[in-house]
């Protein structure tokens, strides 16, 4: 036999005989001798390129299956107790193995972490579920620590700067990597215990002086793992991109699209116009234009750049940086709208009747010039009569039609009730140095308004579209709150004296009848912030299960692509529903789409945490000058260990030690959120006013405890307790009067308000 096998025949070979995959194997296997060789190579690179294959070493295997002997990393039991792991190697497009370690007597015994190599075998009739079995075990992923080197006379020690790090870590002598005393540092832990049972560490990277204001970011970017160094080859992809031309594109030059951003934007990746529609037949509607930047040109699936951007799945933003998801030649460049310039877009022309009602919609791909690029203050300004030299040409023209056309918006928007939440963006202002000099809370105009409203309706267009073509895409999910935190939310307006209805079907304008009932009143914040607490996370997914907040049944995110991956990946689903390129959306991407939410959702969480701690270190610094002074503030939080407190100047949020409000125990009511003094009855609970003194703050970590002084214009009770402040003797409690006792706490803290 010396007739070439077809694809399908080698494809099978390779699933039935997963150990006998080399060239050589398969050739045997086939009787391909001489020549025919050459055109087996050949069959293998398309096989390849297709993506049915995948080569390892010298080896060809399926891409959605493991090799017989794989490298695994131990994830720890399940809710079986079967110890699970999952394949350190996996490149599949399909949905990740699930693994099941079937240990043999003698093995050694594996915690979460571990890497292992392993046999492994996929039990039939079972899906995606292989077996593994022990070869030898290679080690562990090295924890990783951020601190403070301090030098010691042999080696030293490294103070964590994560608020939650409660030990040092050991670094003996030779392990310090040439750190020197009191610089910041990286380290990963090498396994064994010092004599004081502290972990030892080898230092691996040395980060400079953690006291730099410049530092503050970078401290949460390595913490985090945020990716803030772009590989080579991404660079040179980049560089090498040039601007797009009219080939195969609407021209929109001759439309007025206007961008409108914060005056210290860094990207422009959106744009918008306005017009009265000239049907008679719609009288009183609107013809808008929503155009972004199209990023989709540029990034192309597989590219370095793709691979890149996927990684990082956003843009991370600090006081002081922006760590991108693209490099500046098309974050700031190519892609960004700038005024003046021709820049491929995507557009959705959209008409709307006089009540805002979405009548019709239409995509295109286009190249458009934005005659100004303009911000929120002067555009508001120009609004309210006093338009700058920039603005007062385009108030007539451009303005005024845009937010004719968001006055019809809001008709829209009111009959919808969206959840209205009313939350102040903090914005820590620095100097050149990068230290604080001022934290203000943004005002918040129509302008915000027009264009949040123009890019809702323009992510509900694309997303729309999308399901009317059968196309796969990334939803914005938002889904509904559980029932517990309902519940908790409800006990929380009742302490307020705020009614929350019910046994009805949740929906947002029920939450908004209650934030309006707060409006106003001291209870408003404490409403809000509860309210917001009690949301769900917004995630990205294949599925559709509607945006809760937004009172939305179909929505994706189209308006970002600078800065969000999930927006790419519409840009790229639109582009093949509608024929535009070869840059859509590939079937592998549409097969990899829910591991990509789910990275995504990811990446976007720890973006969050990493600029929330940012923040609280700044906001450290920022007050570390006014340590001993008296300020005023809400409680937000109580806690077992104590209770948090927002003050009213920074919106920083500080602790009060539980060991510090007096000599009596405090008992927790979880139920309330509540403590109260067993030998007082005092009430500490959400909302109410205090004033504290500020008694120390950790600007490494982000600490700031403060020391209570009174409560609703009450001095604290000193108690009795034998001594030890917040520590007395605990109440004894029965359990038949625990609801009682928590009927109670809800009616003294409602009075003592």
């Amino acid at each position: 036999m010396n007739k070439l096998p077809t694809k399908a025949a080698i494809l099978q070979w390779i699933i039935d005989n997963p150990t006998q995959t080399a060239k050589r194997d398969i050739a045997k296997a086939f009787g391909i001798k001489g020549a025919k060789r050459i055109d087996l190579k050949r069959i293998l690179k398309e096989l390849e390129a297709e993506g049915h294959l995948t080569k390892r070493k010298k080896t060809f295997r399926d891409p959605d299956s493991l090799p017989p002997v794989s490298v695994l990393q131990v994830l720890g039991p399940d809710s079986d107790g079967d110890l699970t792991a999952k394949a350190m190697e996996w490149e599949g497009t399909g949905p990740e193995p699930e693994i099941l370690i079937i240990p043999k007597q003698g093995d050694k015994a594996l915690g979460a972490g571990d890497r292992i190599l392993a046999r492994v075998n996929k039990i039939k009739g079972a899906g995606n579920l292989y077996e593994a079995r022990l070869i030898r075990h290679i080690g562990a992923n090295p924890e990783r620590i951020l601190g403070v080197f301090r030098q010691g006379h042999e080696g030293g020690r490294i103070l964590p700067i994560d608020k939650g790090a409660a030990k040092e870590w050991e670094v003996p002598a030779g392990a310090a990597g040439g750190a020197k005393d009191g610089e910041l540092i990286e380290a990963e832990l090498t396994g064994t215990k010092a004599r004081m049972g502290l972990p030892r560490a080898q230092i691996v990277a040395r980060l400079g002086d953690p006291t730099a204001p410049k530092a503050v970011s970078l401290i949460a970017i390595h913490q985090h793992g945020i990716p803030d160094h772009f590989p080579d080859e991404v660079i040179a992809e980049a560089d090498a991109k040039t601007p797009a031309g009219l080939d195969g594109r609407t021209d929109l030059r001759d439309v007025p699209l206007v961008t409108i951003d914060p005056s210290d934007a860094r990207d422009h990746d959106d744009a918008c116009y306005a017009e009265p529609d000239m049907d008679s037949a719609n009288k009183g509607g609107h013809s808008l234009w929503v155009a972004i930047a199209d990023v989709a040109h540029y990034v192309t699936p597989g590219s370095e750049l793709d691979v890149e951007a996927r990684n990082r799945g956003n843009s991370s933003y600090f006081p002081d940086r922006v760590v991108p998801m693209l490099p500046d030649r098309l974050s700031g460049d190519l892609c960004s709208l700038h005024e003046g310039v021709s820049r491929a877009c995507i557009a959705v022309r959209i008409v709307i009747d006089a009540d805002g009602q979405k009548l019709s919609h239409e995509f295109l791909r286009g190249l458009m010039k934005s005659p100004a690029s303009l911000n929120y203050t002067e555009v508001q300004q120009a609004m309210d009569g006093n338009p700058n030299e920039k603005t007062e040409p385009f108030v007539s023209p451009v303005l005024r039609p845009l937010y004719a056309a968001y006055g019809a918006l809001k008709k829209a928007r009111a009959l919808r009730q969206p959840l209205e939440l009313d939350l102040p963006e903090r914005k820590i202002i620095l100097d050149d140095e990068g230290k604080v000099t001022s934290v203000a809370f943004a005002e918040r105009f129509d302008a915000h308004r027009l264009i949040e409203e123009f890019m809702v309706l323009a992510n509900v267009c694309a997303a729309e579209t999308l399901i009317e073509k059968k196309q796969p895409l990334l939803f914005r999910v938002h889904e509904e709150p559980s029932q517990e935190k309902l519940n908790a939310l409800r006990e929380t307006a009742q302490s307020a004296g705020l009614n929350m209805a019910k046994g009805q079907v949740l929906q947002t304008k029920h939450l908004n009848q209650l934030l309006r009932q707060a409006a106003d009143t001291d209870e408003a914040e404490l409403i809000n912030i509860s309210t917001l607490r009690s949301m769900t996370q917004a995630y990205y997914s294949p599925e559709n299960f509607g945006h809760f907040g937004l009172a939305l049944r179909n929505y994706g995110h189209f308006t970002s692509p600078i800065r969000r991956y999930a927006d790419l990946i519409v840009h790229r689903a639109l582009v093949t529903a509608h024929g535009w390129g070869k840059d859509g959306l590939t079937q592998k991407d549409a097969d990899g789409l829910k591991e990509t939410g789910e990275h995504i959702s990811q990446t976007e969480r720890r973006s969050m945490m990493a600029e929330r701690d940012t923040t609280d270190r700044y906001l450290a610094a920022f007050l570390s000058e006014y340590v001993g002074e008296e300020l005023g503030g809400r409680i937000s939080g109580v806690v077992k260990f104590g209770v948090f407190v927002k003050l009213d100047a920074t919106g920083a949020d500080g602790l009060v030690p539980v060991r510090s409000l007096g000599r009596e125990f405090f008992h927790f009511d979880a139920d309330s959120s509540t403590l109260m003094g067993s030998d007082s009855g005092f009430m500490i609970g959400l909302g109410q006013r205090v004033t504290v003194k500020l008694a120390s703050t950790t600007p490494q970590t982000g600490g700031v405890e403060l020391e209570m002084l009174t409560i609703d214009g009450q001095a604290l009770p000193k108690g009795g307790g034998g001594g030890h402040r917040g520590r007395g003797k605990p109440v004894r409690r029965k359990e038949k009067t625990s609801k009682r006792k928590t009927d109670k706490v809800k009616r003294k803290v409602k009075r003592q308000r």
